[in-house]
């Protein structure tokens, strides 16, 4: 193998697999694609409804776990993350969601991020997708990412979506869409009932090429330096230690906590934190790590009194007949999710756009030593999806291999909690509506008799979790606290991008792996200097807008 390529990508995830894609595709550019973890050739990656199976596997998980929360009763809260080819996109639970239109444009407004603003994102969305919805003003027809509507057929679903409707928190058919508020089906990113990661959709095509290399089990040890340039790293492989040489940038795709990780190993970070490590500054960057978010999520169910939720699916013989089906058809229980619908609605009449999402199971869960039982009962997901909490990202260690220590903060500011109490509340409302009446069980938790703010507070406390969207730590923009630049250079540093979901200011109001894959298409276009696709203004039909379209 050459010891020197153009270009070097740290991290086979969503954003390095469609930079892998990219920078390979005209044959002219040689590029290195480094991964921690194995490939992707696990069934159960592939299998919709293995995702349970996925994300517990150590050996595809990066495995890491919070400091103790002290706004969750000192809880340590689990926070997979993907170590395999196709990162977190092998792992998710396969929502497709690009969030909503205003946060790119308050990165413009807020940030002065001018170019990000949701005109000159959504053409990316479109160029990326294949919507079995077809191509229009808001979806992509023929682009890699298998994107599909949710279909699996369960009378909890028509509930919900119904619901939505006579609770007053609306209904949309396409939250990507036209409409993006209410009560919806989501898209999923599978492909003829198979998963359809970053690394199946965007890497896979590409690995053939003769100027692509893909090396696994590799982990990124630190960077090298000519001066402030950037001119290669090394990594581990085995039982060696291998240097490589980039002639033109070294790209870190590594996610929001392993991306500047490997800045702080190699001296790039808050000075005083990186002595206290034994590790000399090389630019001193006060921002890498910190203004770290995510979504807090608390789950509620409820018993269902109809044996119509998924539960029996527990049953071995019921396993190995879906199982089966799924292996010659592709179609049942096997090819979903099982979250497949949710919502993006309003917790007050004071915000401005939806700032509570749910995420809707036919089913129930209990874990019990570690193993997951499932329950005649039905779920909710309430996510906070703005939150004003900020955690940072520390080292424990100059060891490559220790874990970094994550500090979320989890409700630290009393606005997150206020508005995941109006979230508890908005989900009773849903639940509470005649489209539940002949499955409406008992509360299992947080628990009916939990009616004061107080009383819900220590529920959230006791029951609050991650929703898996970490981001922040490598935040795009100008001042003190920025690490990188509109086109995700690194400040200070020559020959260094950042491409992933740690670039983003402020986290987006939905899920994160579609958001990641736009912006590392738009990183692509920066690197090989190709002129931007064109803003594209879609019509968007908004609840303030009673009367007319807002572009």
């Amino acid at each position: 193998m050459s010891n020197s390529f153009d270009y070097i990508i740290v991290g086979a995830g969503s954003a390095g697999c469609v930079l892998a894609n990219k920078l390979s595709a005209d044959g002219q550019h040689t590029v290195l694609l480094l991964e921690a973890g194995p490939m992707d050739r696990s069934l159960m990656i592939h299998m919709p409804a293995g995702v349970y199976h996925a994300y517990r596997d150590p050996k595809i998980n990066w495995n890491y776990n919070s400091e103790p929360e002290s706004s969750l009763l000192n809880r340590q809260i689990e926070t997979p993350r993907g170590k395999v080819v196709g990162g977190s996109s092998s792992i998710n639970s396969m929502v497709y969601m690009r969030g909503h239109p205003l946060d790119y444009d308050r990165w413009a407004d807020e940030q002065g991020l001018q170019g990000w603003r949701y005109a000159d994102c959504l053409p990316y969305f479109k160029a990326g997708e294949s919507s079995d919805r077809g191509a229009d003003e808001w979806r992509g027809g023929d682009g890699p990412l298998g994107v599909t509507k949710g279909a699996y057929q369960n009378p909890l679903y028509d509930a919900f979506i119904e619901a939505g409707g006579q609770a007053g928190q609306g209904r949309s058919d396409d939250l990507n869409g036209y409409k993006p508020e209410g009560i919806a089906r989501f898209d999923t990113t599978t492909r003829h009932g198979r998963r359809c990661s970053a690394a199946v959709a965007h890497l896979r095509p590409a690995l053939p090429r003769a100027n692509l290399t893909l090396i696994v089990k590799a982990l990124v040890q630190k960077l090298m330096f000519s001066g402030n340039r950037v001119i290669g790293l090394t990594y581990k492989h085995g039982a060696t230690i291998k240097t490589v040489e980039a002639t033109r940038e070294v790209i870190l795709c590594g996610g929001a906590i392993n991306s500047p990780q490997t800045l702080m190993l190699s001296g790039i970070g808050p000075a005083d934190h990186l002595r206290s490590h034994d590790i000399d500054p090389v630019c001193d960057l006060p921002g890498v790590g910190r203004n770290l978010q995510d979504h807090a999520t608390v789950i509620m169910q409820w018993a269902c009194t109809k044996p119509v939720s998924i539960d029996k699916m527990t049953n071995p013989l019921r396993q190995g007949l879906a199982g089966a089906r799924w292996l010659m058809t592709r179609s049942g229980i096997v090819a979903s999710s099982v979250w497949e619908a949710g919502g993006l609605i309003r917790g007050n009449d004071r915000v401005s756009y939806p700032n509570l999402q749910y995420h809707m199971a036919p089913v129930g869960v209990s874990e019990e030593s570690g193993t997951l039982k499932l329950l005649q009962a039905f779920a909710i997901h309430i996510d906070q999806l703005r939150p004003r909490s900020r955690g940072r990202v520390d080292l424990r260690s100059k060891d490559p291999s220790a874990k970094p220590a994550l500090h979320f903060n989890y409700l630290s500011d009393p606005h997150d909690m206020g508005e995941l109490v109006e979230g508890v509340r908005k989900a009773r409302e849903l639940v509470a509506q005649p489209a539940f009446d002949e499955f409406r069980g008992k509360e299992l938790s947080i628990g009916g008799d939990a009616q004061s703010d107080a009383d819900i507070t220590a529920g959230i406390r006791a029951h609050t979790n991650t929703d898996y969207h970490p981001c922040g730590t490598c935040r795009m923009g100008t001042g003190p606290d920025a690490v990188v630049d509109e086109e995700m250079r690194v400040h200070g540093i020559d020959g260094l991008r950042v491409v992933d979901a740690s670039v983003m200011p402020q986290i987006i109001s939905a899920n994160l792996n579609a958001p990641t894959q736009m912006i590392a298409a738009r990183a692509a276009d920066f690197i090989l200097g190709k002129q931007p696709l064109a803003p594209f203004h879609a019509r968007f039909h908004f609840k303030s807008d009673l009367d007319h379209d807002k572009p």
